[in-house]
């Protein structure tokens, strides 16, 4: 979904870049820049196939779900060597702290992680990347590997490596990921009454290319205590009752879901529909580098579509709600998003 912030006030655009915010639904992977994997395939001696950065940027733009399929078990090819994801570890929190973004979820590809690497050498390497971001950047991320739907065969090995890292404070849950149609939720209900039985949090991608069945079978089987995405749950009204009344949040991607056509362009998103229904939602930028969009632009975008500041500061409120984080983490976070609640302009976008 393209839109022309020219379009916006500038005071608002800056409103928008200065409020503190929270993410919970954003991929490591996906947030890495098409120039950062090239360099790393021309430091590792990874083939992409391609003869220029050019080339490659021009390949790794979002075209449909299968290329970005390809895309993405392409570009991470070139995360050869454990040090490559302390790099990209940093490069993620420097990226966040530019959108003062103070708080963030984000999800690791560790089903292709315990594929390539020893478990206390990539643990190592990721200790490293929360260690220096953190000291650095001064914001704080918490990462939950999730299991790809297609790999099946990996989910108890992802467990053991997730708890391994959750015991050593790297990790605070376990999420699936990939894609829903031919992978049900129920075919991870061991790897996740594992991960339940030792103390992580639980969370699932579902409702998106799927439909509500995906959203009911992440919640009664996999025990998840939020859905990413879940718009889809608007086509089961009992669906949208249970999680109004179990406070159930969604992780809410709009231009992801304008990309992968399950929103048409043109079409309001539906997050507005959500939160009138009484939803917990929360606004998340997915794979922001692939679908070529930031945090800062999906609040963009909603004030295209007539929200206003007090909306999105109230979305970053539900995300801070429903996080993970610890409550002195929580308390530090809401902490600066009043201090910018009481110093803000007061705007609305007109339509």
């Amino acid at each position: 979904m393209q839109f022309d912030r020219k379009n916006l006030p500038n005071e608002l655009v800056d409103q928008v870049n200065r409020m503190p915010k929270i993410e919970l639904h954003v991929h490591l992977e996906g947030a890495t820049k098409a120039e950062t994997f090239y360099s790393l395939a021309q430091k590792n001696e990874v083939d992409f196939g391609v003869n220029s950065l050019e080339e490659w940027k021009s390949f790794f733009a979002f075209k449909d779900f299968n290329h970005f399929l390809r895309v993405y078990t392409l570009a991470i090819t070139a995360l050869k060597k454990p040090e490559d994801y302390t790099f990209i570890i940093t490069e993620f929190y420097r990226q966040q702290a530019e959108q003062n973004i103070v708080y963030s979820e984000a999800y690791i590809s560790a089903s292709f992680i315990i594929q390539k690497f020893e478990t206390e050498e990539i643990l190592n390497a990721i200790e490293a990347g929360i260690r220096i971001g953190e000291g650095k950047y001064k914001v704080k991320i918490n990462f939950i590997p999730d299991i790809s739907r297609e790999l099946v065969d990996t989910q108890m090995r992802v467990v053991d490596f997730v708890i391994e890292g959750f015991d050593r404070g790297l990790f605070i849950g376990l999420g699936i990921g990939g894609p829903e149609s031919g992978f049900p939720p129920e075919l991870f209900v061991e790897a996740f009454e594992k991960a339940k039985a030792h103390g992580l949090r639980l969370v699932a991608h579902a409702g998106e290319t799927a439909g509500a069945v995906s959203i009911w079978g992440a919640i009664n089987s996999l025990y998840a205590e939020r859905i990413g995405h879940g718009i889809r749950s608007l086509e089961d009204p009992q669906l949208i009752r249970f999680l109004v009344e179990h406070q159930i949040p969604l992780e809410v991607s709009p231009s992801s879901n304008y990309a992968l056509g399950i929103v048409q362009n043109g079409d309001s998103h539906p997050i507005r529909k959500l939160l009138e229904a009484g939803i917990l939602c929360t606004l998340n930028s997915d794979d922001p580098a692939m679908f070529s969009t930031s945090l800062n632009q999906e609040y963009f975008l909603l004030l295209e579509q007539g929200f206003d500041c007090d909306e999105l500061f109230q979305l970053n409120m539900n995300a801070l709600k429903v996080s993970f984080a610890c409550e002195k983490t929580k308390q530090e976070v809401q902490t600066k998003l009043m201090a910018y609640q009481e110093n803000k302009i007061h705007f609305k976008v007109l339509t």
